[in-house]
């Protein structure tokens, strides 16, 4: 991403400003919704994608939208990103926001098997809502800076991904290591 200006509607989370002068009015909108399993970093990497900033701390998140300007390939684009709950008791929840989706951030973390195995009851839960074969999804396995800590083999994970059609990109919101790359990736899977 290069340029940009973001907002968001956290609770009490810092917001972005508006577009900046001389900044080219965005041509596209995309809805773009960050899911994942509890712990897994969907409001880290949404975070450092929007703010440049990491967020330490645990706050599990019920539902945060936020607005990203910022060009992609040579096209301005407006971001609406959705970053969702991950815990199972807003499940419910999930339809409703796969309904409205362009496309989707798949998120677990490397260093837990189960948020791994989530991913794929995710993945089809995503295909049932659409009622399609195929929709614009990125595979992100975060906590990439655990590595001594890992439980997912990258391996494996490259194996799903491929086997859905889908890119996949090991991150680290703490880092800030493919944070961008992946969002991006999806902006441009959804186009």
């Amino acid at each position: 991403m290069s340029s940009g200006a973001a907002s968001g509607t956290g609770r009490g989370r810092p917001r972005g400003g508006g577009p900046g002068p001389g900044d080219p009015p965005p041509s596209e909108t995309h809805k773009l919704v960050v899911v994942g399993g509890g712990g897994v970093g969907k409001s880290a990497l949404t975070i450092q994608f929007i703010q440049s900033y990491f967020v330490s701390d645990y706050d599990p998140t019920i539902e945060d939208s936020y607005t990203k300007i910022c060009t992609v390939d040579g096209v301005p684009a407006r971001l609406d990103i959705l970053d969702t709950a991950g815990q199972e008791e807003f499940g419910a929840m999930r339809e409703q926001y796969m309904r409205a989706g362009h496309g989707f951030l798949l998120v677990f973390a490397i260093n837990d098997r189960q948020s791994f195995n989530e991913v794929g009851k995710l993945f089809t839960q995503i295909l049932r809502v659409k009622d399609r074969d195929d929709f614009p999804i990125v595979l992100v396995g975060n906590k990439a800076d655990l590595e001594t800590q890992r439980q997912v083999p990258r391996s494996e994970a490259s194996a799903f991904s491929a086997s859905h059609h889908m890119a996949y990109f090991e991150a680290s919101a703490k880092l800030r290591l493919n944070v961008d790359e992946a969002f991006e990736q999806l902006v441009r899977a959804v186009r």
